[in-house]
């Protein structure tokens, strides 16, 4: 009862995580226009992602154009690019795997030994795809923190973090957590069927109690 509710609160967390990773990749967040000393344009907003920016007016559509090409992105939105994509692959198939591998699935008929190997494949893939996830979430926002402290930058070109930052380190947190509960799960299985499959202490049956009776009586004849 505690596996199978150990298994499906990893598989939650987990989706968490997934579900952050797509919508991290697609909003458009990532960078955000700072309102700091004579930049006081508060009335328009400008949003940096990974595939577009956007300028949102007051009272005005938002408007997105798309990146004409890859090499107009900064060195470290073209590495995220890349790494969040990877992250989101990572991620689906390691949630894919996550189900297969439970009890509650199709493969609840299974042996253990291959469960024994799915789900700490699926942790580790929550694992791994938590870590691509991160990287790039924290390589932005090193990245923007330096440019806006940095006086050799242009006011107009410093910017904030945005929202999609901190939905990243959030759902990088939920993939890493995703895979350390499987891999406890699976830790926990280990120990169970060492347990189970421990030798037993043998005690006397009955029939060697008699034997040893009958014995010791017919011992016992002989002295008399």
């Amino acid at each position: 009862m505690i596996r199978g509710a150990l298994q499906i609160v990893g598989l939650l967390v987990g989706g968490i995580g997934m579900i952050g990773t797509f919508a991290v990749t697609g909003m458009p967040q990532w960078r955000v226009s700072a309102f700091i000393e004579s930049n006081i344009i508060v009335f328009e907003t400008i949003w940096e992602g990974l595939w577009m920016h956007c300028i949102r007016q007051t009272n005005i559509r938002m408007q997105c154009k798309v990146y004409d090409s890859v090499l107009a992105l900064s060195p470290d939105l073209q590495a995220s690019r890349g790494l969040m994509c990877a992250g989101s692959v990572l991620s689906f198939f390691a949630f894919m795997v996550a189900i297969v591998g439970m009890k509650c699935t199709w493969c609840m008929q299974s042996s253990w030994q291959a469960k024994g190997y799915i789900i700490p494949t699926a942790g580790l893939l929550f694992i791994l795809s938590g870590a691509v996830v991160l990287i790039p979430v924290c390589w932005v926002a090193n990245t923007i923190i330096s440019d806006f402290y940095n006086p050799l930058v242009n006011i107009a070109q410093k910017r904030e973090l945005g929202e999609a930052l901190y939905l990243g380190w959030v759902g990088a947190f939920c993939l890493i957590a995703a895979g350390a509960i499987f891999c406890c799960f699976c830790r926990c299985c280990e120990k169970n069927r060492s347990y189970e499959y421990s030798v037993p202490t043998h005690y006397p049956t009955h029939s060697q109690h008699l034997h040893r009776k009958t014995e010791s009586s017919y011992s016992r004849s002989l002295y008399v």
